[in-house]
């Protein structure tokens, strides 16, 4: 009988070894249920095959090309990835709707003797509990908000108040950027519904009788949009503003933009989507700093013209504004004194 999914939670306590996403490995790659590894049971190529014949063809010709697929596709997956599989193995299988794809792999391992089930509705009830929590219900978490300018080291900030036992959600690190121009983690940002199950889950993980800390942003990470349900829990927490003196902002942002700083033709490329804000002169000499070598004289301009005059528009003066901490610098002791302060402040 396949299984319910009534909340996120029901997934941590569900009485299986493995689950197991037969979707196409493009709807895997878009968003899966935590945990479950990738078998499917029809390529991107086939479901597009099979779609096709059944709209525009015959229904009864497309499920006979498209059992005769899932058998072939379901015996490599047999042979190779579930070989080893003993008589005890419990497998819990789901595609798009809990319909033929997950029916008819379930049905192959139940004949072999596994005791295997399926989720009711598949991805799409687990994606309607998503959408529930992040677009429909009122966040039960209590947010403090980590505020201050560019280069204030807010990000590491959150990490070490993690270390010291506090609770945290990193978007930037949930959304692969780092929440400016210069942001891009590593070649692409997650999709948008693959970001949405990272945060359902890291929120799922979180206690909503203590404080959870998180960095301010605008209602975008890249191209990530915050949900709705978080966006106005953060509008509406009080924050603790972080300031810094501009050398150690400027120090700490070639720290971390390293990638940036060994990459020119990128860091150029960047450098030319601020022409529009600032014109070919100005941009020409943060670029003519950057041939230099001189990082932070560069980053120490960006920050003056481009990144504090844009916080000043953002900035929500309207916030309770639990603490502001004025920090001499921004090395390692300097920021585990800030956190410990954070957590104090935050109750």
């Amino acid at each position: 009988m396949p299984l319910t999914l009534t909340a996120l939670s029901d997934l941590a306590a569900l009485p299986f070894d493995t689950l197991i996403d037969v979707r196409s490995p493009a709807e895997y790659a878009e968003d899966h249920v935590p945990g479950a590894i990738s078998l499917p049971v029809l390529s991107d190529e086939e479901r597009a095959r099979v779609g096709t014949m059944y709209v525009q063809e015959a229904p009864f010709k497309a499920r006979k090309v498209g059992a005769a697929l899932v058998s072939r596709n379901a015996a490599a997956h047999l042979e190779g990835p579930l070989a080893e599989k003993d008589g005890s193995w419990r497998p819990l299988v789901y595609c798009w709707r809990g319909g033929q794809r997950s029916g008819s792999f379930a049905a192959i391992l139940r004949e072999i003797g596994w005791r295997v089930d399926t989720i009711k509705g598949g991805y799409k009830a687990y994606r309607a509990l998503v959408v529930r929590g992040l677009y429909e219900a009122p966040l039960a978490h209590r947010l403090v908000v980590i505020d201050g300018g560019t280069g204030t080291a807010k990000t590491r900030i959150l990490h070490e108040i993690a270390a010291q036992g506090g609770q945290v959600i990193d978007l930037e690190g949930l959304a692969a950027h780092r929440g400016s121009v210069f942001g891009p983690v590593g070649d692409a940002q997650p999709a948008q519904k693959g970001f949405e199950t990272a945060l359902a889950q890291a929120l799922g993980g979180l206690d909503p009788a203590r404080p959870v800390f998180i960095e301010a942003e605008s209602s975008k990470v890249g191209a990530i949009l915050i949900p709705p349900s978080l966006w106005k829990a953060m509008i509406a927490a009080p924050r603790i503003e972080i300031a810094a003196p501009r050398v150690a902002r400027a120090a700490h942002l070639v720290a971390q933009y390293a990638d940036l700083v060994a990459d020119a033709p990128r860091l150029e490329a960047i450098l030319n989507k601020l022409v529009r804000y600032h014109g070919h002169e100005r941009v020409a000499e943060w670029k003519g700093l950057a041939a230099a070598g001189d990082f932070t004289a560069m980053s120490e301009a960006l920050i003056a013209a481009h990144y504090d005059p844009r916080y000043a528009r953002i900035s929500r003066p309207e916030a309770v504004t639990l603490a502001v901490l004025d920090l001499p610098d921004l090395g390692a002791a300097t920021l585990a004194g800030a956190a410990a302060r954070i957590i104090e402040k935050a109750g």
